[in-house]
């Protein structure tokens, strides 16, 4: 019998097997065009696993697999057994068009197969499916994010948390965690009550990426926590100059 559990995409399993990078971002030309992403088997026995790769579309939540297979990417290999405490090293390279209108997203999914056990063996098989974000841009593109809407909501803990509205009008995707961010929030009185400067790491720890995609206007909710619910709240998000 076999259970299938999917793992997050920022996360790894320790006591079974650990995928790196889980977001990589390939250019439809150039030297960017594949990169490798290694898998450890942490089992104490041989797995198997499955590489797929399907069109993925922006939410609020970030970017969710369509389900529609892709073959604008190229993942080799296809299918490959990891001994016990073994890496195995796949390339990931975009084929699809050269020029695009607008940058896009896909999923790259590896998934554990099931193995087959002695006649007389029954046991359980837990099966671990990873998601790899795969983001494909133009080169010489850049990202136009910007923050143009800051408000309050209640957290299901009953905290007042910041939640962002972000828009970018480029033909690229960009990340919030590449830049800083200031948050600056008042009363109705005018009175400051909190303010908050972050630089990238920190966003990138207590946000995430942040990723906005070409044209994508978003509502993000942050798990940071604010002093009160309403008042008037200002963000300023500065890009990182490359």
């Amino acid at each position: 019998m076999a259970v299938v559990a999917a793992a997050a995409l920022v996360a790894t399993v320790v006591h079974a097997m650990s995928v790196s990078p889980v977001v990589i971002d390939l250019q439809t030309s150039g030297q960017r065009m594949s990169q490798v992403v290694t898998i450890e088997n942490k089992y104490a026995q041989p797995i198997v696993l499955e590489m797929s790769a399907q069109e993925a579309m922006y939410t609020d939540e970030g970017v969710m697999g369509t389900g529609k297979p892709t073959d604008d990417l190229l993942v080799f290999p296809p299918q490959a057994q990891i001994p016990p405490g073994g890496t195995q090293a796949i390339r990931v390279q975009y084929v699809g068009e050269p020029e695009l209108a607008q940058s896009r997203h896909y999923f790259v999914t590896v998934a554990q197969l099931p193995v087959k056990l002695p006649e007389d063996e029954s046991a359980v098989q837990l099966l671990y499916t990873f998601q790899v974000v795969t983001g494909v841009s133009m080169p010489g593109k850049r990202p136009n994010l910007a923050v143009t809407g800051a408000e309050t909501f209640m957290g299901g803990d009953d905290q007042p948390r910041l939640l962002l509205v972000l828009t970018n009008d480029a033909d690229t995707y960009g990340y919030l965690s590449n830049g800083t961010l200031r948050v600056v929030q008042k009363d109705d009185t005018g009175r400051e009550v909190f303010r908050r400067s972050m630089n990238s790491d920190q966003i990138n720890q207590e946000i995430g990426l942040g990723l906005v995609g070409a044209g994508q206007t978003r509502r993000l909710l942050t798990p940071i926590i604010l002093p009160q619910m309403g008042g008037q709240i200002e963000a300023v998000f500065t890009p990182t100059r490359r």
